[in-house]
């Protein structure tokens, strides 16, 4: 199967899907679509293209004053050997979208990771929580704007002369 952007495009357009972007992330597909459309985006991308695993999900923080994060989804075809990214932005002031993990079931570790890290918030998760920080943690270490030393007092480092 020789994918196109162009044929999912299409497809997407049939089905009312917003497409923000097409284009190319290291050689590889990817779709940019509106997190309105996300699931949507996605059935189709599983049942009909055949995309039926997710390898990961990466947030990203672009800093910017729209849509100042992002979630991207590497997504791949067992049966066609392809891989492909969608890409969705979310708002600067509350990050959100709906989960993916009834799509796929590898989401929901990527997800809680996304929202530990970065404050993304997954609607209809099913066990939203943190992986590596704790549950009180008000802050997102993976955010441009968390100080690169970690708050002051949050955490006891190591003494220089210890190390």
């Amino acid at each position: 199967m020789n994918l196109k952007t162009e044929d999912i495009k299409t497809r997407f357009q049939e089905e009312g899907i917003r497409t923000v972007e097409i284009g190319q992330i290291k050689s590889y597909p990817s779709v940019t679509v509106a997190s309105e459309d996300l699931v949507k985006s996605a059935i189709i991308l599983k049942d009909e293209f055949g995309f039926d695993q997710l390898r990961d999900i990466v947030g990203v923080d672009r800093f910017t004053r729209e849509n100042r994060f992002e979630c991207i989804y590497n997504l791949y075809s067992t049966k066609h050997l392809l891989r492909m990214f969608l890409r969705t932005r979310l708002d600067s002031k509350k990050p959100e979208v709906d989960s993916l993990s009834n799509i796929w079931k590898a989401a929901n570790w990527a997800e809680r990771e996304a929202y530990d890290m970065f404050g993304i918030y997954f609607h209809n998760h099913p066990d939203l929580r943190r992986i590596y920080m704790m549950e009180e943690y008000e802050y997102y270490p993976l955010r441009k704007d968390y100080p690169l030393m970690g708050l002051p007092g949050a955490v006891q480092l190591p003494d220089k002369n210890d190390i």
